[in-house]
């Protein structure tokens, strides 16, 4: 289970992606990225994390076939 801290900052990036996608698609089609750029740095859509809803951990992918906290050997 992840810190109900890293859950708390995630949902807070979630709300100001909501709250900014709008300016954010208006400043980005009219090309003024100096505007772009005193939005908050959390308001970018690649700031969030996908994390799973019962855990809060971040989603692994799933067509590696990886296992989280487990490292390969070799010798």
């Amino acid at each position: 289970m992840a810190k109900k801290s890293i859950i708390a900052r995630d949902k807070k990036r979630l709300a100001l992606i909501a709250k900014f996608a709008a300016k954010r698609a208006e400043l980005k089609a009219a090309g003024d990225y100096e505007s772009l750029a005193l939005l908050p740095r959390n308001s970018s859509p690649t700031r969030r994390k996908n994390r799973s809803l019962l855990t809060g951990r971040p989603r692994e992918k799933a067509s590696k076939g990886e296992i989280p906290g487990v490292t390969k050997a070799s010798w």
